[in-house]
Formats: structure tokens, sequence, C-alpha cells
């Protein structure tokens, strides 16, 4: 497999469905919003507008990633269903 293939399976699999086939709109504002945060902090670090506290930092991360999230997992059940067990995880016995 080439490189540009393998690179454009990937972001298939992290931005597409169970099903892998439906484009997520949740799966790819959750990465803006990754990058944009990302991007904001060393453009508020790098001009001077901010100092780095790592805690708040990663406080501020943590709930970009936990909202994503847990995002992905209210909707999983309405999700295009590539296997059975779709929204099955948590419920023992099913």
């Amino acid at each position: 497999m080439r490189k540009d293939e393998l690179m454009k399976n990937i972001l298939k699999m992290m931005f597409t469905t169970a099903d892998n086939s439906t484009i997520d709109l949740g799966r790819i504002l959750w990465a803006k919003m990754s990058i944009a945060f990302v991007g904001l902090s060393i453009w508020g670090y790098a001009y001077g507008h901010a100092t780095f506290d790592p805690v708040s930092w990663s406080a501020g991360a943590a709930g970009v990633l936990a909202g994503g999230a847990g995002g992905l997992r209210i909707k999983q059940s309405t999700e295009p269903n590539g296997g059975q067990n779709a929204g099955t995880s948590d419920q023992p016995g099913r």
C-alpha cells in the first residue's frame, strides 16, 4: 500500500461513522476544535497575550476532548451500523 493510500484510509476511518462510508460531521468538528485549540494556544503564547500554565491548558484540552467523546457516545445509537452491536457496549447480556 502506498503512503497516500494509507493516509487516505486513516483519514477515512477517523472521519466516518461505523460503516466507514458515511461522513460524520461531529468527528470533523471535533478535530477542527482540537486543532483550533492548539493553534490559538500557540498564537497566544507566541505573541505574549498569555503565559503558559500547563494545568489550565490541560484542563481546557481535556474539556475539548471529553466534549467530543461525549458527543460521539450520545449519537452512537443513531449511526449507520457497520456492526451489529453499536450502542450496546455498556449493557451486558445483550
